[in-house]
């Protein structure tokens, strides 16, 4: 008895899936061929009912009826891809809170790979950062106990606690002889997306560590704000490595403040709501001012969004590493009681046509992160240096040129900034050639 009142319970919950436009629903129903490829898998139905059955009276510990339904909703999206995923009340509201810039946790961005979790990035000054926690390391042990085949959103709920609270992450890293133990102490997180400065006199730095609701505005204020300075800026790094994406809004305004036009992103999905083009609206904020954008293997989804429209528009050269290559779109979908499903509804491509999905952005200019070591030199004897020397024609000796600071430990930031020096002494070669005149 309870089964059958069960069975027809769950048909019914299947049917009434979450809420979509009257459009797509009508656009869906012209695309099937018969009715009999709607109908549910009665068969499959059944089994479901003799295992919830088996469990609700047989497990070793009596399970409540609403967890276990919770935990098969779970499932239903624990093996469509890492990114879709049922979110409960705590969770939904993580979410949230996630986007407007200010969480608790480690501060970590995850994803899942050969059964295992894979950290795409850590936010800049996060406790995950600081600790050491690197893209690209897989996380094996959470305190001691495995995670290989756990649930991202499982592993996500034991990554977090309460602020002060200590967390030992056992990880294992590329190159490194065996796994490394890495204890962080968790903390509110609250993320200033953009940081912006002058790294020598004419070149600026914006820094977007991930896409929230402001990520937009303050990027456009950082832009003006660097315009202000002097000298006149001559160009402009944007560095979005290790920055693990966010809201696709945010990453078409940052988009579009340096593109006059064009298409910025468009996704195409099974509902005609998901096939939808971005657009830039035009105003380049920075009137053609050469663009370097860097990225890296820990640049996902909004960040791809951001360097694959300036490459195809050609106003960025793209340099660093490949990048992480998370070309899905996610819709959040509210079911009530502050529940909601993250669900991949769709796929990017940049605006020449090119999916990001598995492949990722790749480099005008590959440069992989170095260790730079100065040479030291013997002191030499120049011309200033002998007795009587001739001075410059002007009576003065120019002093040479101080950056406002050291960057070479960075060697990516370092290459980014003399391709954008090349950019402008090839700006001041063309712009310096005579006319060619014609003989009559």
């Amino acid at each position: 008895m309870y089964i059958k009142y069960f069975f027809t319970a769950l048909a019914v919950a299947l049917i009434a899936t979450a809420p979509i436009a009257a459009a797509d629903v009508e656009a869906e129903a012209r695309t099937e061929q018969t009715i009999q490829e709607k109908r549910l898998p009665l068969r499959e139905l059944r089994l479901f009912t003799q295992v919830f059955e088996q469990i609700r009276r047989g497990y070793v510990e009596e399970v409540a009826d609403t967890e276990l339904l919770e935990n098969a909703i779970a499932g239903l999206l624990l093996e469509l891809d890492p990114h879709s995923v049922y979110l409960n009340q705590t969770d939904y509201e993580e979410l949230q809170e996630s986007a407007t810039g200010e969480y608790g946790g480690l501060g970590l961005q995850v994803g899942s790979e050969r059964g295992m979790i894979k950290v795409i990035a850590p936010i800049d000054d996060s406790p995950a950062a600081k600790a050491g926690i690197e893209a690209g390391d897989f996380i094996v042990e959470v305190d001691g106990t495995p995670v290989r085949g756990m649930a991202v959103q499982k592993a996500i709920d034991k990554l977090r606690g309460e602020k002060g609270t200590s967390i030992t992450l056992t990880v294992f890293r590329e190159g490194e002889d065996g796994p490394l133990e890495i204890t962080v102490i968790r903390d509110t997180i609250q993320v200033s997306s953009v940081r912006s400065r002058i790294i020598e006199p004419g070149y600026g730095y914006v820094r977007v560590s991930q896409f929230q609701v402001s990520s937009g505005d303050d990027f456009k204020a950082a832009l003006i704000s660097l315009k202000t300075k002097e000298p006149a800026l001559k160009g402009l790094i944007i560095d979005l490595r290790n920055n693990p994406g966010g809201l696709v809004p945010a990453s078409v305004e940052i988009a579009d403040a340096v593109l006059d036009g064009g298409t910025v992103v468009y996704t195409e999905g099974r509902l005609p709501s998901a096939n939808i083009s971005f657009d830039a609206e035009g105003g380049d904020l920075l009137e053609g001012t050469p663009i370097v954008v860097l990225i890296n293997g820990g640049s996902a989804s909004a960040s791809e969004i951001v360097a694959g429209a300036l490459q195809d528009h050609q106003r960025a050269a793209i340099i660093g590493t490949q990048s992480f290559g998370k070309g899905s779109v996610q819709t959040v979908i509210p079911l009530g009681d502050g529940r909601a499903v993250k669900l991949t509804t769709a796929r990017y491509f940049t605006p020449n046509g090119r999916s990001i999905q598995a492949e990722g952005i790749v480099p005008d200019i590959i440069v992989e992160p170095a260790e730079i070591r100065l040479y030291k030199k013997r002191k030499r004897v120049r011309e200033a240096d002998l007795e009587g020397h001739l001075e410059q024609a002007d009576g003065e000796k120019k002093k040479a040129k101080d950056r406002d600071e050291d960057i070479t430990d960075d060697n990516q930031l370092y290459e980014a900034l003399n391709i954008l020096k090349g950019f402008q002494l090839l700006d001041k070669r063309v712009s310096n050639e005579p006319e060619t005149q014609e003989k009559i």
